[in-house]
């Protein structure tokens, strides 16, 4: 098998998000392990479906092709409320289209949330596993990522905890095992 590509999406817009900023910790941290790309969702209109019986926005095209290329998904959202963010709902809802033949059904796809206080975000994790289980998407299955006190563990916009780094190195390594089962 060639090298697994992999896309991660951010469920936050903020220039400094720390999302974000776990991704491309991991990101860096892959070596020749998979090549993985971010996606940024800033461009992504409020799902409408009017639009969507015209042309598809740029911007929903071009998520729904980078989903559809890439041999997995790294999902990394932050807990708004007790729950996902609304961009990274959208943003799944629009790739979900056509409903039972989407980009997203059979993708082996890897949740991670964070949040500032102790939970790490697993009420956003579970509303993730549910949203993303209408998809017909393969939820890697295993212990949750989830990163409490996000905030403490960033640094110059890096994320620098080696401890949960070496976790999530390890939520990869099942999201490639399943990206190989089922090629």
């Amino acid at each position: 098998m060639t090298t697994p590509r992999l896309l991660g999406i951010s469920g936050s817009l903020r220039s400094q998000s720390t999302n974000t900023a776990i991704l491309k910790s991991l990101c860096a941290r892959l070596g020749d392990q998979a090549e993985m790309s971010l996606f940024a969702l800033n461009d992504i209109p409020l799902y409408n479906a009017d639009i969507e019986t015209q042309a598809l926005p740029a911007s929903v095209a071009a998520l729904k092709e980078a989903i559809a290329q890439a041999d997995g998904l790294i999902i990394c959202s932050p807990e708004y409320n007790y729950g996902t963010s609304g961009v990274l709902k959208n943003a799944l809802d629009w790739a979900s289209r056509p409903g039972f033949n989407s980009p997203l059904k059979n993708k082996p796809v890897l949740i991670m949330t964070s949040s500032p206080g102790v939970l790490g975000g697993v009420r956003a994790q579970s509303q993730l596993r549910e949203t993303l289980s209408a998809t017909l998407s393969r939820v890697i299955c295993g212990p949750q990522i989830v990163i409490p006190g996000v905030n403490q563990k960033i640094q110059n916009g890096h994320f620098v905890d080696e401890t949960t780094i070496e976790f999530m190195r390890a939520g990869v390594d099942h999201l490639i095992a399943e990206i190989k089962l089922w090629s």
